[in-house]
């Protein structure tokens, strides 16, 4: 886990992937297109899915 506090805008940005379709298929369902568009794009290039680890100590495809 990253020993860096969590702000209030990492919290927000965090809530807005809990949300998203994509990742929320990809958390659920473990296979398929949306996992797969998860597991190569997230560390990369979406700020909101960093936040969900950064905050939630997991991957954003990760099972619940």
């Amino acid at each position: 886990m990253n020993s860096r506090r969590t702000t209030s805008l990492d919290r927000a940005m965090a809530r807005l992937c809990e949300t998203c379709p994509v990742c929320r298929s990809a958390r659920t369902k473990q296979e398929g297109v949306a996992f797969w568009l998860v597991t190569r794009v997230e560390e990369r290039a979406c700020p909101f899915c960093r936040a969900y680890e950064k905050v939630h100590g997991r991957k954003a495809h990760e099972e619940l």
